[in-house]
């Protein structure tokens, strides 16, 4: 593991270096990409930063400047991540030093990016639909922050009922996402995934899926996706197309052939280039 702070390449990424009044510790006020690398070279990362663009705007924070961003990118994947196949970039951006508290102060904003090799994602998943919902009209929905206290909660139940990944509807009943993936699902041979109003993530690798594929996008009653779909998948930076083998008591085929074919379409346009 590699990681770069404010400028600097850390010796020691497992040693402290975050200030303990930095709002993105204390009370999670900040935003973060995780970027997919293959062979030391980061995918799609123009999409990634304009993100992160957004949700800094979407928090109130100020937009960091992404020639720097690209700086710490460069600084932790230099000098040995080309010899890993496959590699996670996380780039955080905070609100900085502030007050303990909820209020924030004038502190300057942290800049943090780090860097780990990772295996390749196993080709079908199980996932368990949580009793929690996503609030589609919340300050935060869409955004990508660092306040994730209600995914690791959502990912230990699935975990306990055995699943690999949790599924939320939103406030409306309508199926919403999964705790770091957006769902796409077939039904009568129709791709779909739902809206962006539903509150799910705009991922990045959805978006792409979209684009490709030609899924429509459309909200439904998660009950009834979950009974009525004849195959679904997960897509995200670390996932790309992957087929979901059982839906909580219900089996599904993995791959299905339209996720089959999504597969191969992914695989197929991401050799193309890196920037799509």
């Amino acid at each position: 593991m590699r990681a770069w702070l404010n400028g600097d390449l850390l010796a020691d990424p497992t040693q402290g270096a975050i200030a303990v009044t930095d709002h993105g510790f204390t009370v999670g006020d900040g935003v973060f990409e995780a970027v997919k690398t293959i062979d030391g070279v980061p995918f799609a990362l123009g999409r990634h930063l304009a993100r992160l663009e957004r949700s800094a705007a979407g928090l109130g924070l100020p937009v960091p400047d992404l020639d720097v961003v690209r700086q710490g990118v460069e600084a932790v994947l230099a000098d040995g991540a080309a010899g890993d196949r496959m590699g996670r970039l996380r780039i955080t951006w905070t609100a900085g030093p502030h007050p303990m508290g909820s209020g924030r102060g004038g502190g300057p904003p942290t800049l943090a990016v780090a860097y780990s090799a990772i295996s390749h994602p196993a080709a079908a998943t199980t996932v368990v639909t949580v009793p929690w919902t996503r609030n589609e009209n919340g300050a935060t929905a869409g955004l990508k922050t660092t306040s994730y206290a209600e995914n690791v909660i959502a990912l230990a139940h699935a975990a306990e009922r055995g699943g690999t990944e949790a599924i939320f509807a939103n406030t409306a009943g309508h199926l919403c996402e999964g705790t770091g993936s957006n769902v796409f699902y077939v039904v009568d041979g129709e791709l779909r995934t739902p809206t962006l109003a539903s509150g799910c993530l705009a991922g990045v690798t959805r978006e792409l899926v979209i684009d490709w594929c030609g899924a429509r996008e459309v909200d439904e009653s998660l009950t009834e996706v979950r009974a009525a779909a004849s195959e679904a998948f997960l897509v995200s930076t670390t996932r790309d197309v992957q087929a979901v083998s059982r839906w909580d008591d219900r089996d599904l085929p993995s791959p299905g052939p339209v996720t089959e074919w999504c597969a191969a379409t992914w695989a197929s346009r991401e050799a193309e280039t890196m920037e799509p």
